[in-house]
């Protein structure tokens, strides 16, 4: 991927305020760079000057002169405080595991950087400014999945990154080169950050990596429920369905927003489409996973609402402990806690199982000579021969089946830690992670629908699609071939999920459903 450097669209400017989503997907996805502001600068020194006020006191404050966790009761003396913001660096950057991805560190450094411009967590602009060095330098530090229960903030996640602001830990540039971090820092023009006393703290105790991955999560699932309402689509066509059972009037005796949303597109997506008008009068109804597609997908739309206000406040919040308040004191604080965002992270993860779920069984029904009003058995081209798309229908109820266990909460299994002092943790980590691999799930159980569908809808000739359904299979076809004997069919649902990830066949349906002016 191209550096954030080379193809920077615009600049996204932190001064404390709310960032907005759209500022932390297109860092995230290195599409924009970070700027500081001089207001940020002064706060974040003013708030500095406090904290350095107490930094020789003898008075016990949280993380700055004392240990944390369970040891926060030990006094640090002023001559160790350098040395605690080390070792407390060096300690927790423990992960294990695969690395993380690239955007979900990007996102977390950019929050992280947010959090600090406030002047809540107390530290120098200096530390600020070189998260977004890392950032606009394209360097993203390796993250591990295991290692943050959600709770005193995403800590081994957030302490790889802070180590490599040091020059300790390893860095990965753009281009997938992998380097230790002092190398890619000097060889970026970067100094390696000398933490003062609490900068340790500051830079790992947030939920910048859960909120991170929820702000990627619903941009992504929006998405694929955009698309899930064109698969839907493609199979009642396929199906010879009816599209009567989407009409607004019929919406309207149950005024859910996201369901009114769902039927509506679908409806537009039909229209016009010979092959429901030649069927029409054959059936009075349909099976539930036709009927009831704008229910469901309209029931998960109503989800990712839901969970983009919860964002919304995440974006507008500052975890830190201790804060900095605007008198000066040093207040201890449990707004750390990552519950909020653990809850909607699971709740998202149900919606994207119960969609899959509905899309392998209007496939399976595609598939099935009984059920798909005279298709041929598995679609195939000479049926015994050939196996057609049977194989492929098992691949994506092997998908449905992980997601179906993906979709088991992680924020109810909380387990105490740090000798009993953080005795409950929300394991929102966990959530938002197995989340993002749900919604590559989904994507793959998408693609097989849209093959299915698409191939059905060309066995319908001579008889033709909608024009939207069309233009769909249209763009599909440049990059799939129609219908014919078996062939290797891996990477053609590898070029469908390309597809829907890049939004090419969305933009397919949406010029003939929503025209541009």
């Amino acid at each position: 991927m191209p550096t954030a450097l080379t193809t920077a669209r615009r600049t996204v400017v932190v001064s404390g305020d709310p960032l907005t989503t759209r500022d932390v997907i297109a860092v995230a996805n290195g599409n924009a760079r970070v700027r500081l502001t001089a207001a940020a600068t002064e706060t974040m020194a003013k708030a500095r000057a406090s904290v350095e006020a107490l930094r020789d006191s003898p008075i016990a404050t949280y993380g700055l002169n004392t240990g944390v966790g369970a040891l926060a009761d030990q006094v640090i003396s002023p001559d160790r405080l350098l040395a605690l913001q080390r070792s407390l660096l060096r300690s927790h950057a423990a992960g294990a595991g695969p690395r993380v991805e690239r955007e979900v560190v990007r996102a977390m450094m950019l929050l992280r950087t947010r959090t600090l411009a406030t002047g809540v967590a107390g530290v120098r602009p200096a530390i600020a400014h070189a998260l977004i060095g890392l950032l606009n330098a394209d360097l993203v530090p390796i993250v591990q999945e295991y290692g943050s229960l959600g709770c005193s903030g995403d800590l081994a996640p957030l302490a790889a990154v802070a180590l490599a602001l040091t020059g300790e830990g390893r860095l990965v540039a753009a281009d997938g080169t992998e380097s230790d971090a002092a190398s890619a820092l000097r060889r970026a023009g970067l100094q390696p950050l000398v933490l003062d006393a609490g900068e340790g703290l500051a830079l790992i105790n947030g939920t910048d990596g859960m909120l991170g991955m929820l702000v990627l999560a619903i941009d992504r699932l929006a998405r694929l429920l955009d698309v899930a309402d064109i698969t839907a689509a493609m199979s009642v066509e396929a199906l010879q369905g009816t599209d009567r059972v989407f009409a607004a009037e019929l919406q309207a005796l149950r005024p859910h927003r996201g369901q009114a949303h769902s039927a509506a597109r679908i409806s537009a997506l039909l229209h016009d489409s010979p092959i429901l008008a030649a069927a029409r009068g054959r059936g009075v109804q349909d099976a539930y996973s036709l009927r009831c597609a704008p229910q469901v997908h309209g029931a998960a739309g109503d989800t990712v609402d839901h969970a983009r206000g919860v964002a919304a406040r995440e974006l507008a919040s500052v975890i830190d402990n201790p804060a900095v308040l605007p008198d000066g004191r040093l207040e201890s604080n449990g707004n750390f806690h990552g519950a909020p965002l653990a809850y909607v992270l699971d709740f998202l993860a149900i919606a994207a199982a119960d969609v899959a779920s509905m899309c392998e069984r209007r496939t399976d029904r595609l598939l099935d000579p009984a059920r798909s009003a005279g298709l041929p058995a598995f679609l195939a081209a000479d049926s015994g021969v050939d196996s057609g798309l049977m194989i492929a229908h098992y691949t994506q109820a092997s998908v449905v089946a992980d997601l179906k266990r993906l979709a088991a909460p992680a924020s109810v299994d909380s387990i105490p830690t740090s000798a009993m002092q953080e005795d409950h943790v929300s394991m929102g980590w966990a959530a938002g992670s197995k989340l993002l691999r749900a919604l590559d799930g989904l994507t793959t159980v998408l693609a097989i629908e849209l093959l299915t569908a698409a191939r059905a809808l060309d066995l319908r000739a001579p008889l033709r699609p909608s024009p939207a359904t069309g233009a769909v299979v249209a763009a599909l076809r440049e990059h799939v071939p129609g219908p014919g004997p078996d062939r290797h069919l891996a990477p053609e649902i590898a070029a469908t999920a390309h597809l829907i990830r890049d939004g090419a066949l969305s933009a397919a349906a949406h010029q003939v459903t929503n025209p541009s002016p």
